[in-house]
Parts: structure tokens; C-alpha cells; sequence
């Protein structure tokens, strides 16, 4: 396997989007509950417009030019942090390529890309469900650190 990272284009949207929705899938499959509504289209236009914009950056990972996972970062604001900081928001690899390195390189290109930004840390959500588990050991075995806190939502719309 010859994994290449590239900064995603506007033009990779649809591929983007494609990545997001099997990573919503799976998730959904795995807590056996439809908790997102994941449109293609809506999502590669959202897509294509903040890549254009900058807001929403994206580390495609590619075999042979096959798209197999993607790290997707925005940057954050918070006081606690004290500085800006990097947010992960969807990161998946497609199951075929996983323990493969594909994520741990993703996840470096992600600390040279905030470390050139200034940065001070990156920050990921993983549910706190044992369906998860594995999730959350590849996130410690990379360095991260428990912060405190479950993720949660209310919808405004």
C-alpha cells in the first residue's frame, strides 16, 4: 500500500461527501439509531463551499488514487485552550484499510498542518459507548488525552 495525503480541493467534495456518509453509516449501524440525515448533495455543496472559503480543511488519504479515508479540521476559539486550536469533526478510513497506518498518518498531517498554524492542540469527539472503544484506544495510543465532558447536541432547526 502507497498511502498519499493531499489537502483536499473544492473538486474533491463529492468524494469528501461520499467518505462523510459511510462514516454517518456506520455510525448509525453501529448505536442502531438514525441520528444524522445525510444527504449527498446537500453535503458536497457544504462541502465545495468551505473548502473554497477555507473554513473547513480537509487531509484526503489515497492508495493508487482510490480515495480510502479522510481527516477533516476547522479551526477552533476557545478560552480554556488558551489559543487557538484545531477541532476534528469526521476522521474515517474505510474498514479494508484500517490497521494499516492510515489514520496515524492522517492524524500527523493534521499536528504539522496546526502546528503551522499556531495552534496549541487538536480535539476530537468519539461517543462514550463501548461500540467505541477502538476508537477511542487509537485516539490514546496517538497521544490524545481524555479532557472531560460527552458530546452533546441540541438542534436549532
Amino acid at each position: 500500500m502507497s498511502i498519499q495525503i493531499a489537502q483536499a480541493q473544492p473538486e474533491d467534495a463529492a468524494i469528501v461527501a461520499t467518505l462523510v456518509g459511510e462514516l454517518l453509516h456506520e455510525i448509525m449501524a453501529a448505536i442502531n439509531d438514525k441520528a444524522f440525515n445525510f444527504q449527498q448533495a446537500d453535503t458536497e455543496a457544504r462541502a465545495t463551499v468551505w473548502l473554497r472559503e477555507g473554513l473547513y480543511l480537509v487531509l484526503l488519504a489515497r492508495d493508487g488514487g482510490m480515495p480510502i479515508g479522510f481527516l477533516a479540521l476547522y479551526q477552533s476559539y476557545a478560552l480554556y485552550t488558551e489559543g487557538v486550536y484545531g477541532t476534528i469533526p469526521e476522521f474515517y478510513v474505510r474498514p479494508a484499510h484500517r490497521s494499516k497506518g492510515v489514520g496515524a498518518a492522517l492524524l500527523e498531517q493534521a499536528r504539522r498542518l496546526g502546528q503551522s498554524r499556531g495552534w496549541r492542540r487538536l480535539e476530537v469527539t468519539t461517543p462514550p459507548l463501548p461500540e467505541f472503544d477502538r476508537t477511542l484506544a487509537f485516539y490514546r495510543r496517538e497521544g490524545f488525552s481524555i479532557s472531560g465532558g460527552r458530546k452533546l447536541k441540541l438542534e436549532l432547526s
